[in-house]
């Protein structure tokens, strides 16, 4: 029994082979090859096992490089992967990818942007909302985007280096900027400003009195301080069409103002208040002053408030040990920080102590506290400890937003020249008003 069983197990493999070979071009012999073949669908697509088959295809695995010319003043997120880079001239875009939440991303851009000196433009009002800021020629956005991946945050930042405007050193003869740096030559400085350019320091000197026509469109609570400020010579009209300045009556109440006509106003006003305190008055710069900004040379029109500012440490610049404050951006919008930042000084000594954002948060009661530039503490938390003489209190009345950021109008700015002093002494544009009306005024 034993021995027979090997040859007919034997016997069983030749039939069978036999079979196949000889059915291998039948229809039921392809069928059986068909069964026992390969599933086509799984060729190339080797799966290692532990694998995670949701990954991304092998070429969206590969890593992008950031252009050679991407600018070294652009922060970069320490946990963040490179995606893609598209570019459309002028404007470049960078995608990443984190596993880190869209608002861990904004606060460090927030912070890092404040921190070197960077302009802030627009702020997010949510976290996947678009951070705008600006350093010299360079505009950066940063936008946080979600994704359909849990644990994963895409952002972008979009860069963009704008032209530069002509400044006012330029020379017509050959082009040629020269360097914000450089001393002016003797022939630049011994140039007289000409007659019209320096038509506001005119103003700030005579106080010449204006009547606007247009004083009715400003906020209600906001008109008087604008009619006071006028009559008394404080402000300027805005620029109109075929008129001089001393032609026109219309103020523009809801216009946003520039950093430079914020900086005469606050001089004229200063001047004008304190009229019979000569130890409060400013003295305007002169033609010999080594321009404190790199952008506000000798020969800008308003380089005498402006200068005169900053030798006097209400400006904020390297002349006060600010390092960092290189540039004034005459022509840029006035923050409502940096109108409180320059103003404060002014009514009182500012707090040595104790101004950080949570003692603010405490006073105010602000929600968007953290947005304030630190640089700006001390004055918000002074301008609280004034009380009713508040400056944020007298404009914005009550608020527990103070959106630091936001462009100041041209009826704000007057109503915080309005009064100079905290609250148990000072002088209002009012009462400056009835003094230079008396008929043995000094003023006049």
């Amino acid at each position: 029994m034993y021995t027979k069983r090997p040859a007919i197990s034997l016997s069983l493999i030749i039939v069978l082979v036999s079979t196949l070979t000889a059915c291998a071009n039948s229809p039921s012999s392809k069928n059986l090859e068909q069964s026992f073949a390969a599933d086509p669908q799984l060729k190339g697509n080797s799966i290692n096992l532990g694998q995670n088959v949701a990954n991304p295809s092998p070429q969206n695995q590969l890593k992008t490089e950031l252009p050679a010319d991407f600018p070294t003043e652009i922060p970069r997120y320490p946990n963040a992967q490179l995606q893609e880079v598209t570019t459309t001239a002028p404007t470049t875009n960078t995608r990443w990818f984190t596993p880190d939440s869209a608002d861990k991303i904004q606060a460090f851009y927030q912070q890092q942007f404040q921190s070197n000196n960077w302009q802030i433009l627009d702020q997010p009002n949510q976290p996947t909302g678009s951070l705008a800021a600006r350093l010299n020629d360079l505009k950066v956005t940063v936008a946080a985007v979600p994704t359909q991946n849990p644990g994963v945050t895409e952002f972008t930042i979009q860069y963009v280096k704008e032209t530069p405007q002509p400044t006012a050193e330029t020379t017509p003869e050959n082009n040629v900027t020269a360097s914000p740096t450089t001393e002016a030559t003797p022939e630049i400085a011994a140039t007289p400003t000409p007659k019209e350019t320096s038509a506001p320091d005119a103003t700030i000197l005579t106080g010449t009195s204006i009547i606007f026509s247009d004083v009715n469109k400003a906020p209600k609570e906001l008109q008087s301080y604008v009619s006071e400020l006028g009559e008394l010579g404080v402000l300027t009209p805005a620029k109109t069409a075929g008129k001089t300045d001393s032609e026109s009556t219309i103020f523009e109440p809801n216009k946003v103002i520039t950093k430079r006509e914020f900086a005469r106003w606050l001089m004229a006003a200063n001047n004008q208040l304190q009229a019979n305190q000569p130890a409060k008055q400013i003295r305007l710069a002169n033609e010999s002053s080594q321009p404190a900004f790199q952008d506000v040379p000798r020969t800008d029109p308003d380089f005498a408030a402006i200068q005169g500012l900053a030798e006097a440490g209400v400006i904020p610049s390297q002349l006060s040990g600010d390092n960092t404050a290189l540039l004034f951006r005459p022509d840029a919008p006035l923050t409502r920080e940096q109108m409180i930042l320059w103003k404060v000084p002014l009514d009182t000594k500012l707090t040595t102590s104790g101004a950080t954002f949570d003692a603010i948060k405490q006073t105010w009661g602000f929600q968007d506290t953290f947005k304030i530039d630190p640089k700006a503490l001390k004055a918000v938390l002074t301008d609280f400890q004034n009380g009713d003489a508040s400056n944020i209190r007298r404009v914005y009345g009550y608020t527990t937003l103070f959106q630091p950021k936001k462009p100041v109008t041209r009826a704000e700015a007057a109503g915080t020249i309005w009064y100079f002093g905290n609250a148990t002494e000072g002088i209002s544009a009012k009462e400056a008003l009835k003094i230079k009306n008396q008929p043995n005024s000094t003023q006049n």
